[in-house]
């Protein structure tokens, strides 16, 4: 029995030996080939998936590349809120003076004045009183020998008188077209020279006339004018109507 034991001993190890020594020392022997077959048991079967790893660390920034092409302009946008005004900056130097102007056409100024005085004493009364000293006339608007003033110009007027008053009473008005506008009376004092006066605005269409007349049947017909006392009247026109050019 020993001796068959020790046989069989010597014959795996030879066969061992074989094996061991007909194999590529650096080739693992393939699991399907007989001497494997008699320890190798049945494949078994694939393992599941590992657990993925962690990520690495980022990588270094690499160079810079080139310029790309500038793309399509985009819609404009919407208008900002105006901001806060900035401080005020320093005033400039004088600018240098500018080219001359042509010069342009002159405003036409009209115009319609006139002051005369009394040469005779006494006048009649109930008609208009000639004052046929003439002081400005310029634009003929009054006419001596009726003792009107005509209007020319439609626009707002100033009249005036300043009359002596001596031997009588005195009552004039100054009449608008056959109208009388206002009344003046001053009651003489004897042994002594009186003066009446009135002035009045009035608004005259062309052709309108102003006239200064005595008052009444002649009772109060003091006006009086020497060489050293004068009775005046004047007119003027102070501004004309807007549509009247």
């Amino acid at each position: 029995m020993r001796s068959s034991a020790g046989f069989f001993l010597c014959s795996l190890l030879l066969l061992a030996t074989h094996c061991t020594q007909a194999a590529d020392p650096e080739v693992q022997p393939d699991p399907k080939t007989p001497c494997a077959n008699w320890m190798g048991g049945a494949p078994g079967y694939p393992g599941h998936n590992g657990v993925p790893g962690r990520d690495g660390k980022d990588g270094r920034d690499g160079l810079k590349g080139e310029k790309g092409e500038e793309g399509m302009q985009g819609p404009k946008g919407d208008q900002g809120e105006t901001g806060i005004p900035g401080s005020e900056g320093p005033r400039g130097f004088p600018g240098q003076p500018g080219q001359k102007g042509e010069k342009g056409e002159g405003s036409f100024v009209q115009r319609s004045a006139f002051s005369v005085g009394l040469t005779e004493r006494a006048p009649h009364p109930n008609v208009p009183i000639r004052f046929t000293k003439i002081f400005y006339n310029e634009q003929n608007h009054y006419d001596a020998t009726t003792g009107k003033f005509v209007c020319s110009i439609s626009g707002t007027y100033y009249f005036a008188y300043h009359l002596t008053v001596y031997l009588s009473d005195v009552k004039v008005s100054l009449y608008k077209k056959d109208k009388a506008v206002i009344f003046t009376y001053d009651q003489f004092q004897k042994n002594n020279v009186d003066q009446a006066s009135g002035s009045v605005l009035l608004h005259l269409n062309s052709g309108d006339e102003v006239w200064l007349q005595v008052y009444g049947d002649g009772d109060n017909n003091g006006v009086y004018a020497d060489n050293i006392n004068d009775s005046t009247f004047m007119g003027f026109l102070l501004y004309p109507d807007l549509d009247v050019h």
